[in-house]
């Protein structure tokens, strides 16, 4: 490991990430993961819901990895994928309007100051109206990938839900194993969505989800509920907008919100060995 490592910390949609600028290859990603897991731990270190790695790319503007807080790799995280094209933008590594490469095929991402829109691949595996025993009780739930697994519950009591409890409970139900899923509960007010997110690899309820937002507004417009572009408000009460086309063939996903650089800042060996 090396003495030091610069970063950059990015919150999006009220998910915060730790940016690392690697496309010199300093740093060794495949024995990374512990580091990972400490530099991501709150209060005892920088604290963060992920870490992504920007690496070269022959085939887009730059490359990236995502990394979950616990060091589990995800294929696509909406709200990171906003920040690393800002931060990309802002460095001078791409234009405004760019691309970049990821383990789910290549993405555009245009930055309007600190709006980013994301272009998101077209969702895939839906199924609607799964009934799933969950201890006790019998939940009714819709999936869909959007990127990462996604299991979407509608809820009339959307602040009484216990949703690290319930949430747990389902990602890691048999249903959805070896890969497990992220668990979204949702209500709908006057066309917006309000969404609290139980988040694979964070293990938590996180503040914003930017698939699980994506997840949200197509299931919800599949079910005849909204209209795109549709508004969905997570529990840190930033706005996320969701742009998309079709009918039960969705296409042109899109993902758009603010972002905001925090801070650029030196991690040094001796606070994360």
């Amino acid at each position: 490991m090396m003495e030091r490592i610069e970063f950059y910390k990015m919150t999006g949609g009220g998910n915060d990430f730790i940016i690392i600028d690697n496309r010199e290859g300093m740093i060794d990603v495949n024995t990374f993961r512990p580091f990972i897991r400490k530099v991501c731990r709150r209060k005892l270190s920088v604290g963060a819901d992920g870490l992504i790695i920007i690496e070269s790319s022959d085939q887009a503007h730059f490359r990236w990895q995502f990394f979950n807080a616990d060091g589990s790799q995800a294929e696509m995280c909406g709200n990171g994928g906003r920040c690393v094209a800002k931060l990309a933008h802002l460095l001078g590594i791409a234009p405004s309007e760019l691309t970049f490469e990821t383990s789910v095929g290549i993405i555009r991402a245009q930055v309007r100051g600190n709006v980013v829109k994301l272009a998101l691949p077209p969702p895939s595996g839906i199924e609607l109206g799964l009934s799933l025993r969950v201890g006790d009780e019998e939940h009714s739930i819709d999936f869909i990938n959007t990127g990462v697994p996604h299991a979407v519950i509608f809820t009339q009591n959307i602040e009484e839900i216990e949703v690290v409890n319930v949430g747990r409970s389902i990602r890691y139900h048999q249903t959805f194993q070896p890969a497990g899923t992220n668990v979204d509960f949702i209500s709908i007010n006057n066309s917006e969505i309000n969404i609290r997110t139980y988040e694979r690899g964070v293990e938590d309820e996180t503040l914003a989800c930017g698939t699980g937002a994506v997840a949200a507004a197509i299931i919800a417009h599949l079910r005849g509920k909204v209209t795109s572009p549709t508004r969905v408000i997570p529990s840190s009460g930033e706005v996320l907008t969701i742009h998309y086309k079709g009918g039960k063939e969705i296409r042109e996903v899109y993902l758009e919100g603010e972002v905001t650089l925090v801070y650029q800042g030196w991690l040094w060996k001796e606070s994360i060995s």
